[in-house]
Formats: structure tokens, sequence, C-alpha cells
């Protein structure tokens, strides 16, 4: 398991795509956010599934690039649902553009993501559709369900996890099971590594939320305090309210339920709130728990121990990322 070859290849591979078509409008903000750079996780998850079943990933270079499209085509909606002014440190699409540029030019990443499928014979690129069209809609259903839970005050941690998990998780799960389909790994198999990539996801988002608030805004590459600046109800939030005592617990309750006209001020409070009453480790304590939830799926898997130890690093390096 090569992780620098791994991204070699597929920043090879979407170096060669060209977006440069007409009309630019509509295809220069596909090739401005592809090229911003990110993690390509979920690129690297979809290589790394195939090798450990095939010990052939460029096979899944494709798959890998559709799932990176599908991915920034979702960042570039949000962003504009969030009105989100940077991505990656630099300014978002519909910034750079206009909103409505950003709406049409997501929607044709959507359409460009499917036609990366036809490299594939038959079954396999049936195989990759279905999964990709259910993961899809989950992913929609969690983001209405971020929309949903800004205006109400009811929201409980095991609704919020429901929601990370379709928003985020099932796409990183995905990922990594598309490998699979393209390594011809046998269905069991290929859902043993889905689970894996489920609960590794929500430990992800988990680490994101928390890195949010107390990230380092020179790293991190977007607005730190953003979540709470948009009222989002992340584990940190609902935590605060389950654990705060009863001033703290109004404090932040009216800081999420008004207009503050200062989102500065804003930020430095709730924060200090969650500090307060030990935010920090108790997020800490459920991204492990997740993480050693994926964990577990490995020993479900048939591949080489080594294999299987290159899952847990890349699991134990993503959980101790800063950005």
């Amino acid at each position: 398991m090569d992780i620098l070859s791994y991204q070699s290849d597929f920043i090879t591979f979407l170096e060669s795509q060209k977006f440069s078509r007409e009309p630019k409008n509509l295809y220069e903000p596909v090739d401005y956010i592809l090229r911003l750079g990110g993690k390509r996780i979920r690129p690297m998850l979809t290589l790394i599934a195939a090798d450990v079943f095939s010990n052939d990933y460029q096979k899944a270079l494709p798959a890998a690039f559709a799932v990176e499209v599908f991915h920034n085509f979702t960042l570039v909606h949000d962003d504009i649902m969030d009105d989100a002014p940077l991505r990656r440190g630099k300014e978002t699409v519909h910034e750079k553009w206009n909103i409505n540029t950003g709406i049409l030019s997501g929607d044709a990443m959507l359409i460009l993501a499917y036609q990366y499928f036809e490299n594939y014979e038959p079954e396999t690129f049936q195989k990759l559709a279905q999964l990709f069209s259910k993961t899809a809609l989950e992913v929609c259903d969690g983001q209405q369900l971020d929309v949903d839970f800004e205006t109400r005050n009811d929201v409980t941690i095991d609704e919020y996890i429901k929601m990370i998990t379709l928003k985020t998780s099932v796409l990183v799960a995905a990922a990594l099971k598309m490998g699979a389909i393209v390594a011809k790994a046998d269905e069991e198999q290929a859902q043993h590594l889905y689970n894996y990539g489920l609960n590794l996801g929500i430990a992800f988002q988990l680490q994101d939320d928390y890195l949010d608030t107390f990230g380092d805004p020179e790293s991190f590459g977007k607005q730190v305090g953003g979540d709470i600046i948009e009222n989002k109800k992340t584990y940190l939030y609902l935590k605060a309210l389950e654990v705060a005592n009863s001033t703290d617990k109004e404090n932040l309750l009216n800081l999420y339920n008004g207009k503050q006209k200062n989102n500065t001020e804003k930020v430095t409070t709730v924060s200090a709130i969650f500090k307060e009453n030990n935010i920090p480790e108790e997020t800490h304590k459920l991204i492990e728990y997740y993480t050693d939830k994926s964990f577990e799926s490995l020993s479900y898997l048939n591949i080489s121990d080594k294999h299987k130890e290159g899952l847990r690093a890349f699991g134990k390096n993503l959980m101790s990322r800063k950005v």
C-alpha cells in the first residue's frame, strides 16, 4: 500500500482530464474546484480498495475520479447553501463567479461523475452506478437534515450521528466499496470494507467539527468557527447542551437562536463554553470510539496483514490531521 503512488497517479490522471470546453463559464469553475487541491481522501480510498483486493489500482482511477468529482460537486452546492467565502483557503466558486454559475457547474459535475463509470464493462458499470445513485441520494438526505437542524432546538445526538452518516460517511464508505467492485471482490468482502469506511467517515466528520471550532485558521483552509456562525447543531453543541449548567445552556440557546451582530464575539463565547464543559475531550473520545469500531471490520477481511495494517494506519493518520 503506497499512498504516495496513489496520490501521484491520481493527480496525473486528474491533470490529464480536460475541462477547457465551451461554454467556458460552465467548465472553468469545474476545473477550478478540482484543481484547488484538498485532501483527496475519497479517491485514495477507492485506489486502496482496488489494490488490496487485486494488486492493480490503476484500473480504479476512473471510479476514483468519479468519486472526487461528485464530492467536489457537493462542496460547490454546500458552499452556496452556507454562504461560505472560502474553500481550501481560496474563494468559493459562487464568490469567484456567481451563484447561478455555481449551481449550473455543480449540476454538470454530477453528470460528469457518472460518465466516468462508462470506462467499465456492463456488469461493473451497473454495480458502480447502483451504489453511486444510492449514495448520492443519501448525501442529499443528509444535507437536508443538516439544513432542518438549523431551525430546530430538539435535535438529539443520535439524530446528529445519523445526519453525518448520510451527509459525509456514506460517501467515504462508497468510495472504498467502488474500489472493491472494480477489483471484483465478492459482495460480502466489499460490504465489510464499506462498514470500515462508514465508521471511519463518522469519526472523520466529528474530527472536522472539532477542527471547525478549535483548528488553526492557517492550516484549516476554511473559516474557523463557521459552524458556530451558521448555528450548526454539531456534536460539540449538542453535547454542551447535555452537560452544561443552566446558565451556559441558556447562553448557548440564545446565541444559536438570535441574530448576532458580532460573529467574532459569538465564536469566542461559544468556544469558551465548549472548553469549560470539556467538550473537546468528549469529542475526542467519540472520535476514538468510531475509529475503533471501524477497525473491527478489518478482522473480517480476507486480505494480507500488511494491507490490514495499512488500512489501520490510514485511519489513524486521518484522525490525527490538523486540516
